[in-house]
């Protein structure tokens, strides 16, 4: 184009990278953009606009997905069609190349994820993946059975057996691809009707609703508080939408790190009850110790618990697992068998090793060794401040000192090489967003450039946009 195109994001609510995404779509349904026509460089947008290149770099890969636009190596970013394709359009993880940023990749820290570091995963997997390798037979070439992974779901029990989860066997287990698989294999089982509603924390984990939105639900933000999800807000919204389904994370409530009393969690099932909701419980951040009983136990009848080792021993492994409601066990395996058959064989096999050997639990412990000294030194350069954490969990909540807001600071810190989320990337539709960020404990980052972002954060901290040099 001989001109740049510079819209007008204050049109636009929400934050900046929502706003462009809006824009981008109205120019190009409009006829703004015709198909065919390059988009401005990153960089180049980003300066015309006053925004981070990150933040450009964000749109331009959420409105590719959608097909509205196509990105060619070496050549840039084009319009592509007037109409976007269908199915999902965002990402739950978004992949960020430094060169998209302007940064080498050894000047970028990211600490949006908690990414789990390397205590000896892999010569764990390799050892096992070695002694498959001699145990081939016919049985790894047939479709998985309901019954074949009884084995796996006693021994996954036994590993679960430290947490107050109430009573269940292998009977109540339903074993999944990683916890979003989890999430959606629950919302199969429990959903209902043409566009039915799911109740779910204000602030929460972008997956619920994606999970949502794939099964044609509505979500509905519910107020939150030092503690989590507040009962009176979930009864008024029960009383006005009648939804059948709440979400919620009463141990380790991401982003926020609340952690629920066991009389707000004995509150939450009762409203639950009087209302008839199933409850997802979502319990996939490892946490040191459990302040009470999991509403599984609490409400064994109702509540579908789901776990992974995701945050604990292996995300790429995508093992996880819902605890259903007493009795339900047969039909999550069967909406699971009907959805991918059940875990790949190799899957199972490793997991298996994993926890029969005692190796899951010792590289579990190593994983919170690790994630417990991260915390000591974030907590120690940033404790000055407003934080929020709690031992075991990986992540921390930092509301803002006066002087910043979250979406400013994000950004400086982003043009600083370091990556973190602001709440409102975790606002539902209509939800609020509190002027706060999110710091993940990044464990697969060496311990001195974890050290030395979490001081660069901590200086911006003290120096507010007023001070900092123009």
């Amino acid at each position: 184009m001989s001109k740049i195109w510079r819209p007008d994001l204050t049109q636009f609510d929400g934050p900046k990278y929502l706003a462009l995404c809006h824009a981008l779509r109205d120019a190009v349904r409009s006829g703004a953009l015709p198909e065919g026509a390059r988009l401005p460089p990153v960089r180049e947008l980003a300066w015309a606009l006053s925004i981070t290149p990150g933040t450009v770099a964000r749109a331009y890969q959420i409105v590719t997905q959608e097909g509205l636009l196509e990105a060619t190596v070496g050549r840039g970013t084009f319009v592509a069609a007037r109409a976007p394709r269908l199915g999902p359009t965002q990402p739950i993880f978004e992949e960020i190349e430094a060169e998209r940023l302007g940064l080498s990749a050894s000047n970028l820290i990211d600490l949006r994820s908690p990414q789990l570091p390397e205590v000896g995963q892999t010569a764990a997997i390799s050892a096992i993946l070695v002694q498959i390798a001699g145990q081939m037979g016919q049985d790894h070439l047939e479709y998985p059975s309901l019954r074949r992974d009884v084995p796996l779901r006693m021994a996954y029990a036994d590993w679960l057996g430290d947490q107050a989860l109430g009573p269940f066997t292998e009977e109540e287990i339903a074993l999944t691809l990683g916890g979003q698989n989890a999430l959606g294999i629950t919302l199969q089982c429990c959903l209902r009707g043409e566009r039915p509603h799911i109740y779910c924390e204000e602030l929460a984990y972008a997956g619920f609703r994606r999970a949502a939105r794939l099964n044609r639900a509505e979500v509905v933000p519910v107020t939150l508080d030092e503690e989590g999800m507040v009962p009176e807000a979930l009864d008024a919204a029960c009383r006005r939408y009648g939804g059948r389904i709440v979400c919620i994370t009463p141990e380790a409530q991401n982003p926020t790190t609340a952690r629920m009393s066991l009389a707000r969690r004995a509150e939450i099932v009762r409203v639950a009850r009087r209302h008839d909701l199933q409850i997802v419980e979502d319990n996939c951040y490892s946490v040191a110790s459990a302040s009470g009983p999991a509403l599984r136990a609490l409400a064994p009848e109702r509540t579908w618990h789901i776990t992974s080792l995701s945050k604990s021993v292996s995300a790429g492994l995508r093992f996880g697992a819902v605890i259903c409601p007493t009795g339900l066990g047969e039909a999550a395996r069967l909406a699971a068998q009907h959805s991918y058959f059940g875990l790949p064989r190799p899957v199972s096999d490793i997991a298996y090793a994993l926890f029969r050997s005692g190796e899951a639990a010792r590289l579990r412990d190593r994983v919170q060794a690790t994630f417990a000294r991260r915390q000591e030194i974030a907590v120690n350069l940033l404790g000055r401040h407003e934080l929020r954490w709690q031992p075991g969990l990986s992540f921390l909540w930092l509301p803002m000192p006066r002087g910043w807001r979250a979406s400013t600071f994000a950004r400086e810190a982003e043009a600083n090489g370091i990556l973190i989320r602001s709440a409102d990337e975790y606002a539902l539709v209509d939800g609020r967003a509190p002027n706060a960020v999110r710091i993940a404990l990044a464990g697969a980052i060496a311990e001195a450039d974890f050290t030395a972002a979490i001081t660069r954060l901590a200086q911006l901290l003290d120096s507010p946009p007023d001070d900092l040099p123009v």
